[in-house]
């Protein structure tokens, strides 16, 4: 069994997330199912189901929050891809093993019911990679 099962989602850095909310229902027909503040990550985020997968939508709540950082470092755009996986910590584990550098080592509670960790982009060619875990 692969332990990727499939692109959970693709992470969108906004400045407006209103704005951003009309940009994307009128690109893809259809309003987000969810918006949600996820405070420890000091941001607000919108999901958008695109067939299996969600564009995710996120908007900083601060400067200092990883989103406000990135937004002034890079501007708007794609942030980060989330793969969706089984086990989180099994994956974390073997994704350590095969060399890729782990941000967090310990799952944690992320938006849309999930527990997510993160790979840094000095270890998958500049792409953060998140790894998602649907909570039972």
């Amino acid at each position: 069994m692969n332990p990727i099962t499939k692109i959970e989602h693709l992470g969108i850095a906004v400045k407006d997330i209103e704005k951003a909310n009309r940009l994307y229902e009128q690109l893809l027909g259809v309003a987000p199912y969810k918006q949600e503040e996820v405070e420890s990550e000091a941001v607000i985020t919108s999901f958008f189901k695109v067939g299996e997968s969600k564009i995710e939508l996120l908007a900083s709540t601060s400067d200092e929050g990883p989103i406000g950082k990135f937004i002034a470092k890079k501007g708007e755009g794609i942030h980060h891809i989330a793969f969706d996986v089984d086990d989180i910590e099994k994956e974390l584990d073997r994704l350590e093993k095969e060399g890729f550098q782990v941000i967090n080592k310990v799952p944690k509670k992320g938006a849309d019911n999930k527990l997510v960790a993160f790979l840094h982009p000095k270890s998958t060619n500049g792409v953060l990679i998140e790894l998602c875990q649907e909570i039972n």
